[in-house]
């Protein structure tokens, strides 16, 4: 049986192949960047930089590499051979084409640092996370529990494969600490950076404090701000910015800490079942991420930035996420309670005070069922 689900940037990707001479998709590594490009663009010429005689064509003899893949090639772990972008350069501008190649690559570090000095303008950045909740709900492969769904996470191969979390994320971890984090920064301890990871994984959705993180792994403040660059590049973790403009009151300036899967982060934290997720301290944290990550994945499927932040008074008031959507901000409170109470909506209604915002603009998303309509705003279930 052929495993592929409709993946919703598909269209996207297929529009800007025809506005561009190149299209990059980008995303972490396993997230299905290969399988998608070879399904969407059937006809393109498949050449990977990973098979070290391709690789080694490519950086001896670029030209003869590109004469021999002039038009409609797919150039698969293309940062693995940075010079070869301004022979790219040159070849796409004289040829004046849109179309002629797809690059993907999962070090975002190397290959935007390779695009923005050689193909400035020349190329649409995609992209490609692991599944979203809707597109694992629409080929109905969706986990039957919240916990599960958290545990599980959404790489690809887990649901192709039929492969459990254990058997897969510590290989996952291992293969990408071993290739890419050498590839990008020479990190003499990898165990320590392991168990900064791990750490990291133990602050979900919290406020990200370098010094506090670096004194319990035993690095300096500055090593922690370099990891997490690391790891923000390899697509591990992202930071939520704070929203404080415009507003009264004194807000937060630190940025929140998530993680791309929740099913790595919770392997991180050696979660070893579903049924652990119920009980484990980080559970709301966790429940956070899954839906923050929702919002993320939403806008990279439709080929945009996400326009998302959090707000946070000094006296600890806050609301999870501000969407920006048209100009019109949209705040949700996340909560892993299955009950709804109107407790959910403090937060909520102090930032609308303080930015004059519409019920239609507040929001809950819960850990229950019920989606409900009420005066202060809307109440969604996790589903």
């Amino acid at each position: 049986m052929t495993f592929m689900i409709r993946r919703e940037i598909a269209n996207k990707l297929l529009e800007m192949a025809t506005k561009y001479p190149i299209l990059t998709l980008t995303g972490p590594r396993q997230s299905g960047k290969s399988t998608l490009l070879k399904k969407v663009f059937p006809e393109y010429e498949y050449v990977s930089l990973e098979d070290p005689d391709m690789r080694m064509f490519a950086q001896e003899d670029p030209r003869q590499f590109l004469a021999n893949y002039p038009n409609k090639a797919f150039i698969d772990e293309v940062q693995r051979v940075p010079s070869l972008f301004s022979y790219l350069q040159t070849h796409v501008d004289n040829s004046g084409k849109e179309g002629m190649y797809l690059l993907a690559g999962s070090q975002n570090f190397l290959l935007m640092q390779s695009i923005t000095q050689s193909l400035a303008g020349r190329t649409a950045v995609m992209k490609l996370l692991p599944f979203s909740h809707a597109e694992m709900k629409r080929e109905k492969i969706l986990p039957t529990t919240l916990h599960e769904e958290i545990f599980k996470g959404a790489y690809p191969r887990i649901y192709k494969s039929n492969i459990h979390p254990t058997d897969f994320y510590p290989h996952y971890i291992q293969t990408y600490v071993e290739r890419d984090v050498h590839l990008m920064q020479s990190i003499e301890d990898l165990s320590k950076f392991i168990r900064f990871v791990k750490l990291c994984a133990g602050r979900i959705g919290q406020l990200l404090n370098y010094t506090s993180l670096a004194n319990d792994c035993g690095i300096s403040a500055s090593t922690a701000q370099a990891w997490i660059s690391v790891l923000e590049a390899s697509y591990i973790v992202y930071l939520l910015k704070p929203e404080f403009n415009n507003y009264s009151k004194r807000l937060v300036k630190t940025p929140k800490l998530y993680f791309y899967d929740t099913g790595l982060a919770c392997s991180l934290l050696e979660i070893k079942e579903a049924k652990q997720v119920a009980t484990h301290f980080l559970r709301g944290g966790l429940f956070e991420n899954l839906v923050v990550n929702e919002f993320v994945k939403d806008a990279y499927n439709k080929g945009e930035e996400p326009l998302l932040s959090f707000w946070r008074d000094k006296t600890g008031n806050e609301v999870d996420l501000i969407y920006t959507a048209n100009s019109i901000q949209y705040a949700y409170e996340i909560k892993a309670g299955h009950t709804y109470s109107s407790d959910y909506f403090k937060g909520l209604t102090l930032w609308a005070k303080d930015t004059a915002a519409q019920p239609v603009q507040c929001n809950v998303v819960y850990a229950g069922a019920k989606d409900l309509s009420i005066q202060k705003g809307n109440v969604f279930g996790w589903r």
